[in-house]
């Protein structure tokens, strides 16, 4: 068995509350419990930005994901959203066959209809799209939760899965008040880290390109990093802090003060904080933390 078979099959007892589809899990009773406090929590510091939660679609369209060049950069963790040409010979081909292809072990499919949409790969990116063509009046805040979907080289319980929440705070804004919303975020959430007995590192990080060597984005990055992981146990990214500069502003149009806004966003891996709760804490609810509790006091800034 190769060491990512071995970590996937022993994660994959990681407490009796998670069963495992092999990448996707599915959450009930105390764990369930946890993610749901653990996302409460993290949307309260949304609400300390007075930043609205909204709630959007789990599918987003092709066209805004090609605007931003991501099926060039990000090829590699896209997943669509398909279906079948609506010819009714081509439906009939599709039901007359075996439905599952025995040597692929994927659908038979017959003709597919163009692809139009897909499935959300990072909550952020419906703000953006929502907000096009917008004037802000000022700084402006968004917090949102979505299930995000995103192909890996490997699967693991709470760690790496295809389709996981992700809720983000995001800001919009002058650079000066991006940068200073990020700040305020980066120091909520260590004093949050502080009270639940959870130790992460501030880790400057790329985005996982596609062919990143030959990118300018990963290069960019690397030259002037605007993205920082919260690694849990020396390996695994928790959350991050990102500073998006004024991309997205000017890919939709978004003004602030006449210019094209700048963004950032505050985003947290919402498995993947149970999963540094059961490391710290352990597999029993009785020696969790007190969330509500502890973050009580971080609120009264």
């Amino acid at each position: 068995m190769t060491a990512v078979a071995e970590s996937v099959a022993a994660s994959d007892r990681v407490h009796p509350d998670l069963r495992w589809r092999g990448d996707q899990a599915v959450l009930s009773g105390a764990l369930l419990s946890l993610y749901r406090r653990l996302d409460a929590i993290f949307a309260r510091l949304g609400a300390l930005e007075d930043a609205p939660e909204v709630m959007y679609p789990t599918l987003l369209e092709a066209e805004h994901l090609a605007r931003l060049d991501y099926f060039r950069s990000f090829p590699h963790l896209c997943t669509f959203a398909c279906n079948l040409d609506r010819d009714a010979d081509n439906l009939k081909a599709f039901a007359r066959g075996p439905g599952l292809d025995a040597d692929a072990g994927g659908v038979a499919l017959t003709r597919l209809a163009p692809v139009t949409h897909v499935l959300t790969p990072a909550a952020c990116y419906h703000i953006y799209v929502d907000r096009a063509g917008e004037a802000l009046p000022g700084f402006t805040a968004v917090t949102t939760r979505a299930t995000c979907f995103r192909r890996e080289a490997y699967y693991a319980p709470l760690e790496r899965q295809w389709s996981f929440g992700m809720r983000e705070v995001v800001g919009l804004g002058t650079a000066d008040e991006v940068k200073a919303f990020l700040e305020r975020g980066r120091a909520r959430v260590q004093r949050l880290l502080d009270a639940w007995g959870l130790t992460i590192a501030w880790t400057p990080a790329t985005d996982p390109f596609f062919d990143a060597s030959k990118n300018p984005k990963y290069l960019a990055q690397k030259l002037d990093p605007v993205k920082t992981e919260m690694v849990h146990a020396g390996r695994l990214a928790i959350g991050s802090i990102n500073f998006h500069r004024n991309f997205f502003g000017e890919m939709f149009g978004i003004r602030r003060d006449g210019e094209p806004a700048f963004s950032g966003c505050v985003a947290f891996g919402l498995e993947r904080w149970v999963r540094a709760i059961l490391d710290v804490h352990g597999d029993d609810p009785g020696g969790w933390p007190a969330l509500e509790l502890a973050a009580a006091e971080v609120f009264r800034d």
